[in-house]
């Protein structure tokens, strides 16, 4: 109305220009506020991907990529520092190969093999599976006197899934209870079967320790992977793997890693994960700088801006700003992926409190408004009472614990174990943060926060430190054997845990006659009885046992032997006695038990596996 709008020419559905609206709005005397609607932008996938297979005619061919695998303690190191003669396993606490190394050896004969020393630990077996997939050939390590134990399994069962060859090495040839064949059948039954049982797989019978028939060894891998014809493209931008990464005090973050293909220089731009680096400097396993590395060699990078996790893929890009994108790319990626599953967890939450509220209001339905109100305030009432109490008890069952690693692996077979806890009905345990590096202020300010346990593997915590968390009442535990680091945090949780109480006998005794006292008006039922076994105290608890059945608990109220009341009646003495509670009956060949109650500290139920 008002305007010069031809109504009648209006539909129900006509579109008005904005020039109407603004006058409209204008003449009811309001203020007009003009909102564009914002429309999402697309974001472009700027992610770094492998190169399309090469041509079979520019391919050369690269030595192969061998990783040693084996139960712990058959001699996977001790055959590692015989093929490249350093001194691991002298320099490695109690004798288990913490990190994921990686060796170029040289064998006399000119050719080169690269070696994949991976921790021969269950609790490892996240990056001992990560080692073969980068990894053409698998060396089965299996000692002659032990046979094949859990993680001989396990590490064939890496090798299948890889779809990897393997190598028999059967170790510890030179000791007396040595039995080759032995181990020849029981690899039987996993479908390893060996040259003389008319299978594929080449056994050798070596020694570690004597360093008996390792070259053969050497040969018999050689000779396979001439079979398997390994080739690679040693043009074009590099494409390799992550091995292991660590944070080095004066390099920063550092990480040992296979290339696959091209040729890795100096200044090269490389992306791994959500990590970028420009190559400044590269070192082999001697720590001896090198100016390039080519396909199936291990080398040592200096130069990244983050550390990447083990097992990253590293891509080669032709610029910073490129490299930049890619991982601004892949953490906006991370990001979407995290809010559709926010979204998601949001959505859940909001049925349940629809459903509640709706059944909420059937309940409170029909009632008068003061009914309801009465009914509302005794619920709150009852809900802080409660919670007050759970959160006394809540408390003490949880444990909160910060991890450091010296490495990225380790700290990520650490957090794979945490996994597999399965006790939280007991006392929940909670990762409040992991991370590659020595114990840090900020790791003690939030243990304080959380009332929670630094626990750090290979790392070290300064006096600075140590001074602070003691102040603070924060605990930190240093480890430099990984399963005496989960002993510890079992033995942390089970600390957490109330303790039980558990019963002990004292004496015990059988009733030979029933009959009742008379005191004062009241009829009081006594039991005469024999004790058979200890004695019966007064002063400590008792139990009747009918039928093998428990049939009452508690104290007695009188204790004679003929007419002295007495504390203690010893084995073969007669007594009567009289219960606490006067309805229970007592019948010919019930038995007394005397006992007393203490309480024993209670142990996690929770079993790592090792």
């Amino acid at each position: 109305m008002n305007t010069a709008v031809d109504i009648d020419s209006l539909e129900a559905h006509s579109h008005l220009d904005e020039v109407w609206i603004k006058e409209v709005v204008k003449k009811a005397g309001m203020k007009l506020k003009w909102s564009k609607l914002k429309q999402d932008k697309v974001r472009e996938n700027k992610d770094a991907v492998r190169r399309p297979q090469a041509d079979p005619a520019l391919l050369t061919p690269r030595f192969p990529v061998v990783t040693i695998m084996g139960h712990v303690d058959h001699g996977k190191t001790t055959l590692l520092d015989k093929l490249r003669k350093t001194q691991v396993a002298a320099m490695e606490t109690g004798g288990i190969t913490q990190h994921i190394g990686a060796f170029l050896v040289s064998l006399p004969s000119g050719e080169k093999i690269t070696f994949l020393d991976t921790p021969g630990h269950a609790a490892f077996s996240a990056m001992r599976a990560r080692g073969a997939q980068v990894t053409d050939i698998v060396v089965l390590v299996v000692a002659a006197d032990d046979g094949v134990m859990k993680q001989t399994v396990e590490s064939i069962q890496h090798a299948k899934d890889a779809q990897v060859p393997v190598v028999l090495a059967i170790n510890k040839c030179d000791k007396a209870e040595a039995d080759p064949e032995k181990v020849k059948k029981e690899l039987l039954a996993y479908d390893v079967v060996c040259e003389d049982y008319g299978g594929d797989v080449q056994a050798v019978h070596i020694s570690a320790l004597t360093g008996d028939n390792l070259m053969a060894l050497a040969e018999a891998t050689i000779a396979l992977a001439e079979m398997l014809e390994l080739k690679a493209d040693p043009t074009g931008p590099v494409e390799g793997t992550v091995i292991e990464s660590f944070t080095d005090k004066g390099r920063g973050p550092v990480t040992t890693a296979i290339i696959q293909r091209g040729t890795l220089r100096k200044g090269s731009i490389l992306v791994a994960g959500k990590s970028w680096a420009k190559v400044r400097l590269m070192f082999d396993e001697n720590g001896k700088t090198i100016h390039e590395a080519c396909p199936s060699m291990p080398v040592g990078i200096v130069g990244w801006r983050d550390l990447p996790s083990a097992g990253d893929e590293i891509l080669e890009v032709e610029s910073e700003p490129r490299a930049r994108a890619v991982v601004d790319w892949r953490k906006y990626e991370r990001e979407q992926e995290k809010n559709k599953e926010d979204l998601k967890i949001i959505e859940e939450k909001r049925k349940e409190h629809q459903e509640a509220h709706q059944k909420a209001r059937e309940k409170y339905g029909n009632m008068h408004w003061k009914e309801r109100s009465f009914l509302k305030y005794q619920e709150k009432k009852e809900q802080k009472h409660l919670k007050s109490k759970e959160k006394e008890e809540g408390d003490s069952h949880i444990l909160p614990i910060i991890i450091k690693g010296d490495v990225d692996g380790s700290v990520e077979a650490i957090v794979n174990i945490m996994d597999t806890y399965d006790a939280s009905h007991e006392c929940k345990l909670e990762l409040v943060h992991f991370g590659v590096g020595d114990v840090s202020e900020n790791d003690v300010n939030l243990a304080e926060t959380f009332c929670g346990v630094i626990y750090g593997f290979n790392v070290n915590a300064g006096n600075v430190i140590q001074k602070s968390a003691a102040k603070k009442g924060v605990k930190i535990k240093l480890h430099k054997i990984i399963y005496h680091l989960i002993e510890d945090l079992q033995e942390e949780l089970s600390s957490r845990l109330p303790c039980t109480v558990q019963e002990y006998p004292i004496g015990e005794a059988s009733i030979l006659a029933t009959f009742s006292v008379t005191e004062g008006k009241k009829k009081v039922p006594v039991a005469g009885c024999r004790v058979q076994k200890g004695q019966l105290e007064k002063q400590k608890k008792f139990k009747l046992i009918r039928n093998g059945d428990v049939i009452w608990k508690g104290s007695l109220t009188s204790l004679k032997h003929h007419k002295d009341d007495v504390s203690v009646i010893k084995t073969g003495m007669d007594c009567g006695l009289s219960l606490s509670e006067e309805k229970i009956e007592f019948k010919v060949g019930d038995e007394i038990v005397c006992y007393e109650e203490k309480e024993v500290p209670a142990k996690t139920s929770w079993d790592p596996g090792f």
